[in-house]
């Protein structure tokens, strides 16, 4: 991309550190869990109990990375599996208490930080940011956060 399309690229590559920094802080702060392993809890969360290889297929990993990724998370207490009565080979994988509990306590601390932030932010700025920011997400397909929050339980 020359010209315009360069300096989006690089102003979205700058606001990804931002976010990414913050995102690192509050993850380090929730314990001994990977951020591929966190990203598997946020798609329980905002998209219920799956299928292992639906999972898998949501994290753009194999079968054997997610089965692997799972393994360590229900070793942590932070998912179950349900064998599928109609079908015992397929597993269905959920957020344990503790797993739900973790994503809240992560996120909890994200938006607080992220609040901090946008604070800062001329209150003529936000729906410029907003928009950007949604089309961003939606071209990435990423679910909104109210259904995160639908999924902690928060509304």
């Amino acid at each position: 991309m020359a010209g315009q399309g360069a300096e989006l690229v690089d102003a979205v590559m700058t606001a990804s550190r931002v976010l990414v920094a913050i995102a690192a802080r509050s993850l380090a702060a929730a314990g001994d869990v990977t951020l591929p392993q966190y990203r598997a809890l946020v798609v329980l969360a905002t998209r219920g109990p799956q299928r292992g290889t639906d999972l898998a297929e949501a994290l753009g990993v194999n079968p054997s990375s997610a089965t692997r990724l799972l393994d360590r998370l229900a070793r942590a207490g932070l998912v179950r599996r349900t064998r599928l009565r109609a079908d015992r080979r397929a597993v269905r994988v959920s957020l344990s208490p503790q797993g739900r509990d973790l994503v809240a306590q992560v996120t909890r601390r994200r938006r607080e930080e992220v609040e901090r932030l946008l604070a800062a932010l001329p209150a003529e700025q936000h729906q410029l940011v907003i928009t950007a920011l949604h089309a961003i997400a939606d071209a990435a397909g990423e679910a909104p956060e109210r259904d995160l929050a639908v999924g902690l339980g928060w509304y």
